[in-house]
């Protein structure tokens, strides 16, 4: 029903998706797709968590792959996240923002934004002079700016390449020095 749900949202929007349009167009019944999910709010969380999934699977795959050095690694790591926001034809976007205020939605966006801090931080590291405390606020800007040239690159503002060379300009001088 997950990948119904998405179809939805990149075709009609999110205000058209509800548990009982969702259950329609799959070809159940209503308390199916309730017992699922238990709201509509469920429902986009899953949904969330699910392009999370597939995101931070595509970044984990790249990462194996990255070249050595902060170079590398910020090429990498940009490279990847912009790919996804482009593939996800902006569904991430949509679903967050139809969440927005929801308090369930805050706890995954917290728990989930946590994890991709902790993954920079991971990966930077090795090429950052930086205290750990710091490294850590500064990916979690480097995120924050992330997320912002996905949108732009998602309003067709620039080029996905040219925003994946921005976050990783941004990323090198972010954590390259103490």
């Amino acid at each position: 029903m997950l990948d119904i749900a998405l179809t939805i949202i990149r075709e009609e929007g999110a205000d058209r998706l509800t548990l009982g349009y969702l259950a329609a167009q799959a070809g159940v019944s209503k308390p199916i797709a309730y017992e699922h999910f238990g709201t509509r709010a469920g429902l986009l969380i899953a949904m969330y968590r699910a392009l999370d999934q597939r995101q931070s699977a595509v970044l984990r795959d790249a990462l194996n792959k990255t070249p050595p050095g902060l170079r590398g690694a910020a090429d990498v790591l940009a490279g990847a996240w912009m790919h996804c926001s482009a593939d996800g034809s902006g569904e991430w976007h949509a679903i967050g923002a139809a969440l927005a205020g929801s308090e369930e939605m805050i706890g995954v966006h917290k728990e989930l934004i946590g994890e991709y801090v902790r993954l920079f931080a991971a990966t930077l590291a090795p090429y950052s002079t930086l205290a750990e405390e710091e490294l850590h606020r500064r990916c979690v800007g480097l995120i924050g700016a992330g997320e912002a040239l996905s949108v732009l690159m998602l309003d067709g503002q620039c080029s996905e390449q040219d925003a994946a060379q921005t976050f990783s300009a941004l990323i090198q001088s972010g954590v390259g020095a103490g």
